[in-house]
């Protein structure tokens, strides 16, 4: 059975203000994962349309983040959550 791996990153620059998840904790389908704050001061929620677990955690709150930086990496477990 395939388990691909997401790269979650983040759409601006800015910094990482919030961590939620931990490394092997299970994450839902559009659950918040990080809360960054743009250059310009906005306030960003940072998530991905697939559940699974964390394997691993690249930046911690107030690192400097561009959009290119993966944050974290989610192994995908194919079951469809569904949320709000």
């Amino acid at each position: 059975m395939l388990k691909p791996i997401h790269t979650i990153e983040c759409a601006q620059d800015g910094t990482v203000e919030q961590v939620y998840v931990q490394k092997d904790s299970y994450v839902y389908e559009w659950e918040r994962l990080f809360l960054v704050k743009t250059e310009d001061g906005k306030l960003i929620d940072v998530s991905i349309g697939a559940s699974g677990h964390i394997t691993e955690i690249n930046v911690s709150a107030g690192d400097p983040i561009n959009r290119k930086l993966p944050l974290a990496l989610l192994q995908d477990d194919f079951v469809i959550t569904g949320s709000d």
